[in-house]
């Protein structure tokens, strides 16, 4: 038997991650080495452990699983990523791969297809829960939607920081929660609010959560849901 893999984990929910352990524990070819409940952990304990693997969450209480990804391919280059996620909209997946994961497993089918997930992901193989697969390739053959190029152009022009501040602000958390969850000022908070409104030709919240609506930022059934509680 080779080397084990060395595994991080990375979710907020001590449960879930208890569970992902039992599920490795199974196999002889991980080993889990260490846990995060947030991206600023995560990406701290990746750059000191430089693990062969990590498993994230798409959502993080100070951040995106999604960008923290983006953060762990960009300095550890071997290093596989494998989200495991409550989100199976192709946005969210298609978001994912391109940020540098090499697998995508939904949570509640994480227990039948984790392992091989993590199987393939170690061989430098693509693994994509085949729950949501077959709508991927579905995606990919649309046509472009008119109108959207205009729109991701206008996204790009965000900074990373921009980016993340304007999905939190679609989701519907105030300036106030997002510095927390950021760690930074409600004043910066404000500043990137309104350099987003601006760049994007925005004039309301409204607006906001329409466009990331339309980018397939955010999941709009449950901002509905919230926003008429």
């Amino acid at each position: 038997m080779g080397k084990k893999k060395t595994i991080l984990l990375v979710d907020d929910h001590p449960l879930f991650r208890e569970g992902l352990k039992s599920l490795i524990s199974r196999s002889p070819k991980f080993e889990v080495v260490g846990e995060a409940g947030s991206a600023r952990e995560g990406l701290r304990m990746a750059r000191g452990l430089k693990p062969d693997m990590v498993v994230i969450d798409v959502s993080l209480p100070d951040g995106s699983g999604i960008d923290l990804t983006r953060d762990i391919r960009s300095g550890l280059s071997e290093t596989r990523v494998m989200i495991v996620s409550m989100h199976s909209k192709i946005d969210y997946i298609t978001e994912a791969f391109q940020a540098g994961a090499t697998g995508y497993v939904v949570k509640e089918s994480a227990t039948d297809r984790l392992i091989r997930g993590l199987e393939a992901v170690a061989k430098g193989e693509y693994f994509l829960d085949s729950s949501v697969s077959h709508k991927v390739v579905a995606k990919l053959m649309e046509p472009p939607r008119k109108g959207l190029k205009s729109a991701d152009v206008k996204y790009e022009s965000l900074t990373p920081r921009e980016q993340q501040v304007m999905r939190l602000l679609a989701e519907g958390l105030y300036p106030k929660q997002i510095a927390e969850k950021l760690f930074i000022s409600r004043k910066t908070v404000e500043n990137h609010r309104t350099n987003i409104m601006n760049k994007l030709d925005l004039h309301s919240t409204m607006e906001l959560v329409r466009y990331a609506a339309k980018l397939g930022l955010i999941d709009v059934d449950l901002w509905k849901g919230q926003a008429c509680q």
